[in-house]
């Protein structure tokens, strides 16, 4: 008799190849699960000098974040969402935080077509020298955690086709 699925971690496709880590607890009653950086990343600091790609007249690239690569997907119940957080040392030891406070991954994001459910984690950097965050180095904290949907509440109508924002069209 198999055991159903109910969450947890695989490795994309295009990261088979590259010793990605199953994110694990540190700690017996840790809540959050370790997600390491699967490539490595300078993030700039936010006034760095501008780069042929981002011109000087472009303003946003000064607080723009880096999506720093997992190489992870993750699989769960309809009713759960993965919820990512800033470690509780990037603020304090690396001056790196996650822009958004918290974010949101969706039971419908594994797998799907444009990215097959690749997680990445943005981070700024608001200190004032380039930091270089090390593959395999932890980077947020990955915590499973269930939802309740209201009364009357039948869900979107629209499928998932891809990443950052996609569920978030809506006809005006």
């Amino acid at each position: 008799m198999t055991q159903e699925r109910k969450r947890g971690f695989e490795v994309i496709t295009s990261y088979q190849d590259k010793a990605i880590q199953l994110p694990q607890r540190a700690t017996h009653h840790a809540a959050g699960y370790d997600l390491e950086a699967a490539e490595t990343i300078v993030k700039q600091w936010i006034h760095a000098k501008p780069t042929q790609k981002e011109p000087a007249e472009d303003p946003q690239r000064l607080l723009k974040p880096t999506l720093v690569p997992t190489g992870l997907k993750v699989y769960m119940q309809e009713d759960e969402y993965l919820q990512i957080v800033n470690r509780s040392s990037n603020p304090l030891k690396r001056f790196l935080q996650v822009p958004n406070g918290v974010g949101v991954i969706d039971a419908d994001y594994y797998n799907n077509p444009s990215n097959e459910g690749h997680v990445y984690v943005q981070l700024s950097n608001f200190g004032l020298f380039d930091q270089t965050i090390q593959k395999g180095e932890r980077i947020a904290q990955a915590i499973f955690l269930p939802f309740l949907k209201a009364d009357g509440d039948h869900g979107g109508q629209a499928a998932r086709e891809g990443g950052f924002g996609s569920s978030g069209h809506h006809q005006q």
